[in-house]
Order: C-alpha cells, then sequence, then structure tokens
C-alpha cells in the first residue's frame, strides 16, 4: 500500500492545469494566474492547441517574457487523455463551455482521480445534472467539484450572504432583490460563448425541468413572513437609481441551491480533517446568515435601456425554441443582441473601461415577533452593493484564482462532493480576498419602511 501511495504522489505535480486557456475569459484566467505565479508551485496550460496557448501565454505575460510553464494537449472526446491531466494535478480550472456540451467529460475524469474541479460555469442545467450524477462519487474518491466560480454567481451568493448577515437579531429578512447595472466608459460588449451558453439553455429548458422531477425535492428555507407579491414587469428602483426588469440568470438558481444546502446542513459543510478551531468558526459564520427569497434584476438608468433588454430577450425567447431560429442567433449575435454579444469579443480598452454594481435591495422585518402580526408588511429595509471591474473578463479571473488560491492552502476546511460555490466558499476569507483584489462589498443605507 506504501508503494501505491509514493506513485499516486509522485503523479501530482501540479498545484494547478488551466483548461481552455486560449479561449476568450481562458486567457485573461492565465494573465490573473501569473500574478500569483509565486505562491502556486506549478500550473500547467492545457488545451487542443499548443500554438494557440503559447501565444495566450505570450500575451498575459506581457510586458514580460513569459515564464517556464508547460503547455498540456488534450481533448475532452479523449477520456483517456483526460484521465492523464486530472491524475497529474491537484485542481483543474475548467474554462471550455458551453459545459452541456465540452463540460461533463472534464468532470468526469476530476471525480474519478480525486482530482478537484472549479468551472466558470452559469448554465443551471449542467450544475444540477453534474450535482446528481457525480455527487456522491465525488465523496468517496475525495474529489471537490464546484461550478459557478466567476461572475456567475459568486457576486450573488456572497452579495445576498452579505446583506443577510447585516440583519442583527431580532431583524430578520424577508426577500433580497438583486440589481446588477453595468457600465462602460465605451460600449459593452459581451463574450460570444455566454451568448451561445444562454441560446442552448432555452433549447434545453424542457431538461432542466425533466431531471428535477426525477430528483428527491430539495428542503427549503423557512423564511419569516409573507411570500413577496410579484410586482410590475417594469420596476422603478428610485432608492438607486435605475429601471429594471427580472434577468433569467443562473444567480438566483444557484442561490437557492446554496439555502437548500444550509438548510439541510444548518452549520455548514464540515471539512475533511477540519480542525476544532475552523469548526466553530465555520458553525458560527452561518448562526449568522438567514435565508430570503432571493430574486435578480437587471437595471438600467434609463427606461429605453430596460426595453433594450426586453427586445433582447424576446429575441431569445422566440428564435431560441427552433433549431432554425438558434441558427440565427448564433449567425448573426451582433444583430439579435442589438450589439451586446459579437463573435470576436470585446477590446482591451473595451475591457478595460466597463464595470458592474450589484445592489441588494432587502426588505424584512425589525423584530421577528412581528411576522406573526396579521397582515404584518416589511418595516425595515437594508441596501448594499458588490462592484468591481468588467465582468466576463476581469472580475471572473479575479473570483476564479482567489477560490482556487483558498482550496489550495485551505483543502481539509473544505468538504468532498459537488456543491454550489456559497456553501463551500461562504465561511472562507473569500469575501476578504475580493476585496483587496478590486471587488468591493458596502453597506449602503439602513432605514425603516413606511406601513
Amino acid at each position: 500500500m506504501q508503494d501505491n501511495e509514493e506513485v499516486v504522489a509522485k503523479t501530482i505535480i501540479y498545484d494547478l492545469i488551466i483548461l481552455g486557456a486560449s479561449g476568450f475569459t481562458g486567457k485573461y484566467v492565465v494573465k490573473e494566474a501569473l500574478k500569483f505565479h509565486n505562491s502556486l508551485k506549478s500550473i500547467a496550460l492545457a488545451g487542443r492547441n499548443p500554438t494557440k496557448l503559447t501565444q495566450t501565454l505570450q500575451w498575459a505575460s506581457q510586458p514580460h517574457p513569459p515564464p517556464p510553464i508547460p503547455i498540456l494537449t488534450f481533448d475532452t472526446s479523449d477520456p483517456q487523455s483526460l484521465l492523464s491531466l486530472c491524475s497529474q494535478t491537484k485542481l483543474i480550472l475548467n474554462c471550455v463551455g458551453p459545459f452541456r456540451l465540452y463540460g461533463e467529460p472534464v468532470v468526469a475524469a476530476c471525480v474519478e482521480t480525486g482530482c478537484d474541479y472549479l468551472d466558470i460555469c452559469g448554465e443551471p442545467e449542467f450544475m444540477e445534472r453534474v450535482e446528481a450524477k457525480y455527487g456522491e462519487k465525488a465523496v468517496e474518491t475525495g474529489s471537490l467539484v464546484v461550478s459557478a466560480c466567476g461572475f456567475d454567481s459568486i457576486p450573488a451568493e456572497l452579495g445576498l450572504i452579505f446583506n443577510s448577515r447585516q440583519w442583527v437579531p431580532p431583524a430578520v429578512p424577508n426577500r433580497v432583490e438583486a440589481y446588477l447595472s453595468l457600465e462602460s466608459q465605451k460600449r459593452i460588449v459581451g463574450n460570444f460563448g455566454t451568448f451561445e451558453s444562454a441560446v442552448l439553455g432555452i433549447a434545453n429548458a424542457d431538461k432542466l425541468l425533466e431531471l428535477r422531477r426525477s430528483r428527491p425535492r430539495r428542503a427549503r428555507p423557512v423564511i419569516p413572513g409573507p411570500s413577496p407579491p410579484k410586482g410590475p414587469l417594469i420596476e422603478h428602483q428610485k432608492k438607486i437609481g435605475l429601471w429594471a426588469v427580472k434577468l433569467p440568470s443562473a444567480d438566483s438558481i444557484v442561490v437557492r441551491r446554496t439555502l437548500a444546502a444550509l438548510t439541510e446542513n444548518p452549520v455548514g459543510l464540515p471539512g475533511v480533517n477540519e480542525s476544532a478551531e475552523h469548526s466553530e468558526k465555520r458553525e458560527a459564520f452561518w448562526s449568522t446568515v438567514k435565508p430570503a427569497h432571493f430574486g435578480v434584476k437587471i437595471g438600467s438608468k434609463s427606461l429605453l435601456g430596460v426595453f433594450r433588454f426586453i427586445t433582447v430577450g424576446m429575441f431569445m425567447g422566440l428564435l431560441g425554441r427552433t433549431a432554425f431560429g438558434r441558427w440565427l442567433l448564433l449567425k448573426f449575435p451582433s444583430i439579435f443582441s442589438l450589439g451586446w454579444f459579437r463573435k470576436k469579443g470585446p477590446s482591451d480598452n473595451e475591457v478595460r473601461s466597463a464595470s458592474f454594481k450589484m445592489w441588494f435591495v432587502g426588505c424584512g422585518f425589525s423584530n421577528n415577533s412581528l411576522v406573526s402580526e396579521a397582515n404584518m408588511k416589511p418595516d425595515m429595509e437594508i441596501i448594499t452593493r458588490v462592484m468591481g471591474p468588467e465582468i466576463g473578463y476581469l472580475t471572473t479571473p479575479i473570483i476564479l484564482l482567489q477560490c482556487a488560491l483558498i482550496l489550495l492552502s485551505q483543502r481539509d476546511n473544505l468538504p468532498n462532493g459537488v456543491f454550489p460555490p456559497g456553501i463551500v466558499f461562504g465561511p472562507t476569507d473569500l469575501q476578504e480576498r475580493l476585496q483587496e483584489n478590486g471587488i468591493s462589498f458596502d453597506v449602503i443605507s439602513k432605514s425603516s419602511l413606511s406601513a
């Protein structure tokens, strides 16, 4: 047995391998990883085309010469090459999307070899399918699989937790609505891969419903007070200066999964080999987090901007249901997204000029005892905000790398299995790390609501 352990130990030669490093987002992940090259014992880049990977490394290293980072080749359609890749590293960072097309073989290889896995997926059907299919085996093999470790959905997860923890007993939240505002001094241009994933998500919406029906119902958190009213299609949120409409993103789904996991595990998830001190810290952290109804809206400072959101949503909703419609959407993304997405992605200047603000407007009760009173409406409001640089190429790599550094340095304090990011990284120092790297968390106001 000792010999086998030594053989396995010798095969682990990298801290992490970045998959899809030459893609739009992948190259920015490499650039972010190079900032922490000294903190990581060894990293490698992996993809199908070694030439493109070499060019990515040169681009990411500018103005310095590229460091001697190994370039590895793999193919998601070749299980053996993936198993070989995963057996060489502690952690895989997967940037190869759409994940419903290319993600599962990578997860399967990680779980098989006991390798840890993080990705930047924002596709609910993929995440829930992976949890259903690989959750038990990941526990057995010692693998931790966490999707949505980018802008989808860490700002929403940590943002809700941050707002929730401002409700000091006896105050309790009832609902928290997130309002996303994308800002730029130039034009806002998104990644074509994100657009493609959204189109495929619409096409496969029935598969997600089918998957959910086939699984046991998750525990639902007990939330004080009534369910929030549906509200108007278009909302004018005067306190933050935005017109807003509901955003059908992964964020609310991922947050609900974390709240379900927390309901099933009220003190969080024990680490595989955590100390008594960390166990106490984890339990104390989760005792301060209160569940709430959660939704996400996308906002604009003008009513015209909201109508633009609605128009793009209608194009995608109507055309995404048929093969010909999807062909049109993916062939002419710039037309049907009204210029928001294009195949070549944004320029470096467009990336640097963009930023986001995510406002969390929490409504609840100043005293938990008020909840039982007939027809009692929320009488208290807490507004918090998460703010940072461009979402796809700057914020996402920052978040992914900080999650990776936590996983590598604090692995004993983290569980095995397949989970959403909030329940895994909530009690860690991820929020503090993000704040040190340009993503801020602020309390904006606490006030009473008139009856």
